[in-house]
């Protein structure tokens, strides 16, 4: 089969524009690049702000996980804020007794004393958590392994709250405190090459209003998690 100049050439453009169009678009593609990550952070979780007698005992930890949607601000797309979603569990052991009133309304908070033999006190609790960060790193649209340094706020809610106080011959469990602050804020700040980074949050607001009293003192419990966070694209 044959074919005239005007055949090839008219092929040879069509090509050469499906080409072209591929190498924009994939130009196009890494001009516009995100880092849109997946988030998993481990950390060991700590209670500031302790009323006297109040105290950490054993391991408390705390898992996080979600997704971070990243909008650039200048043109190398190296500076952007990040809007996340995300849940977190956390746990701590402790030596505050939390109970109730014959009532079944009025909290009790109170200090175990060391001589007491419980099988394990300790509170836990599921957060839906909302990040805002201001996010730089050293990143371009064909590397993938850079510098980061993430900061900002941490909005969470409280969606499940469990205490537990065991012991031998006894248990008491609460779920519903009328003192929690369900709504946490706090700062937090992530440091770190690849996708290995050091994260840390602070709560800015206590867990517990100042109707919880201990001693006739508000119980001004404040969160601190230190530990490791991981990004996936």
């Amino acid at each position: 089969m044959k074919y005239s100049k005007q055949s090839i050439l008219l092929i040879f453009l069509c090509l050469s524009a499906i080409l072209l169009g591929q190498e924009e678009t994939e130009t196009e593609k890494d001009s516009l690049y995100r880092e849109d990550q997946v988030y998993l952070g481990v950390t060991f979780n700590l209670l500031t702000a302790r009323p006297d007698g109040v105290s950490q005992n054993g391991f408390s930890g705390g898992v996080q996980a979600g997704f971070i949607r990243d909008f650039p601000i200048n043109k190398n797309r190296n500076k952007a804020i990040g809007l996340g979603l995300g849940l977190a569990f956390d746990i701590f052991n402790h030596n505050l007794f939390i109970g109730e009133e014959e009532d079944g309304v009025t909290t009790i908070y109170d200090i175990i004393d060391d001589d007491v033999a419980i099988n394990r006190n300790r509170f836990t609790y599921y957060s839906l958590e909302l990040p805002i960060e201001y996010r730089w790193r050293t990143s371009t649209a064909a590397d993938y392994d850079f510098w980061r340094i993430y900061g900002g706020i941490r909005l969470g809610y409280i969606y499940f709250f469990r205490s537990v106080f065991d012991q031998a011959d006894n248990e008491v469990l609460q779920t519903d405190i009328p003192e929690l602050n369900r709504f946490q804020y706090g700062l937090s700040l992530s440091i770190g090459y690849d996708a290995f980074n050091f994260q840390a949050y602070y709560g800015l607001n206590t867990l517990f209003n100042d109707d919880a009293q201990l001693n006739e003192s508000s119980i001004d419990l404040q969160v601190l998690r230190l530990g490791i966070q991981f990004y996936f694209l």
